[in-house]
């Protein structure tokens, strides 16, 4: 049985306990301390592996200097925490962390990582990354605090052999909302016992909920649904906040996904990826570009058929509007701690981390999209799993979450919201109506606007 997710964190907190007092880098100035999050599936060590390359190249390449490797297995809310824990003291905080693009801004606000401006601007490979990925590590200040190893686009993955039994095409493509619905409801009516949908939700899988659950949909109802650049302004919840909570609700409601019980669990995507999709037991989930990594000769669940049995569409918007496809995209950072006592050693291990061969090396093994257009037009990347090419084109549909410190807490909000009609404790029009009054407590009252209605 998988611990639980409070489980893995203490476990988490133990191990970087004796990292910090017995065995961490402290005043050394020749060790460096990177921090990363290892997958609570015991069988996916890819980063593991990665960073052990990477080990061996910095020691052969900086004689008499070490690379201390900090996993920390935990859920990803646990491993935000954690991270946020570590970095608050020098005699814990990491030389160069692994930070999501989702909590870059809060952690800069908090003072946890350092500006990179001084050596971006002598690192000609900067030029080499593109503008939204940059724009993903850049604060409020205008400075930028972290490299990007990556982004991830998200679609409808969708098991072509249970669409022949519920008399499906293998070529489905929804064009709105009510087509997937329907695809759903024709799964559960004619091929019974499989979940015909599975969209992340609740307050359980955090950020994976609603950036891929949620914001999935959310972006699909309009120009900036979220939050309005122009206005300088976060939006309410208005019809599109609560046509794509009620889209949640219906699905949930009709018991078209998982069991709530299950779809609430921290660690649920564990078991899309692992035993769900791979076993036949899921027909379509709502996900992203790098799934298929779980089912590669080395991944947590080897599946050879993978390929011929899954299938590939673009989320619709709601109701079919230009530009008719969306996507949400992320992605993570290599990041210098504030309070590192070598930030130019620390900075050699960012280069490495990120030369054009390292880079090509990370985005094939993890399944990522790449941000460099030296590694998008390598060959290698471009065979190096089926469908990349697909996920690389839903780029140009994508969206990125409001790169703002209180963004985490709105998230929270929007979780909430979801777990609630997910669970039928509230309506779509209730659960709006609460996060409003969360979000004017967030962000202030003069800073939100009324949304569409």
């Amino acid at each position: 049985m998988r611990p639980t997710a409070p489980l893995l964190l203490v476990t988490a907190l133990a191990a970087a306990s004796l990292t910090a007092c017995g065995g961490g880098s402290g005043g050394d100035p020749d060790t460096v301390k990177v921090a990363y999050p290892r997958s609570t599936d015991n069988k996916v060590r890819i980063m593991d592996e990665y960073l052990a390359m990477i080990k061996k190249q910095f020691e052969q390449r900086h004689k008499g200097k070490k690379l201390r490797l900090v996993p920390i297995q935990a859920s990803q809310d646990d491993y935000y925490t954690k991270i946020q824990q570590m970095m608050r003291s020098p005699k814990t905080a990491p030389d160069v962390v692994h930070e999501d693009t989702f909590l870059i801004n809060s952690d800069i606000k908090s003072g946890y990582l350092r500006p990179l401006d001084d050596k971006l601007a002598a690192w000609k490979d900067w030029a080499r990354y593109a503008e939204t990925a940059k724009s993903s590590a850049r604060a409020e200040d205008g400075k930028t605090y972290g490299v990007p190893d990556g982004t991830d686009t998200r679609g409808l993955w969708f098991n072509k052999e249970i669409f022949a039994k519920a008399g499906l095409p293998a070529d489905w493509q929804p064009k709105n909302w009510q087509e997937v619905l329907d695809a759903a409801r024709t799964i559960k009516r004619k091929v019974p016992g499989v979940i015909p949908f599975n969209i992340y939700t609740g307050k359980g899988p955090g950020e994976a909920a609603v950036m891929q659950g949620f914001e999935m949909l959310l972006y699909g109802t309009g120009k900036d649904p979220l939050y309005d650049p122009a206005a300088k302004k976060w939006v309410a919840g208005g019809k599109g906040f609560t046509d794509s909570l009620e889209f949640v609700r219906t699905v949930y409601g009709e018991k078209l996904g998982p069991d709530p019980a299950d779809a609430l669990d921290p660690n649920v995507g564990t078991r899309v990826t692992a035993e769900w999709i791979p076993g036949g037991k899921l027909a379509i989930a709502l996900d992203g570009n790098w799934l298929a990594k779980n089912w590669l000769p080395k991944g947590a669940r080897p599946w050879p058929q993978w390929s011929k049995v899954m299938g590939r569409a673009a989320f619709p918007t709601r109701d079919g509007a230009a530009p008719g496809k969306v996507s949400l995209s992320g992605g993570w950072t290599w990041a210098i701690g504030a309070k590192s006592t070598k930030p130019d050693l620390a900075w050699q291990l960012v280069e490495l981390l990120q030369t054009k061969e390292n880079a090509l090396e990370w985005t094939v093994r993890d399944g990522q999209i790449a941000v460099r257009d030296d590694v998008a037009a390598d060959p290698r990347y471009r065979k190096s799993m089926p469908g990349i090419d697909f996920f690389t084109g839903l780029v140009e549909y994508t969206h990125y979450r409001p790169t703002l410190p209180v963004y985490p807490q709105v998230s929270g909000a929007i979780g909430e919201a979801m777990e609630s009609v997910t669970t039928g404790d509230a309506t779509a029009a209730k659960a709006a109506r609460g996060y409003d009054e969360q979000l004017k407590s967030i962000a202030g009252g003069g800073n939100v606007r009324d949304g569409e209605r």
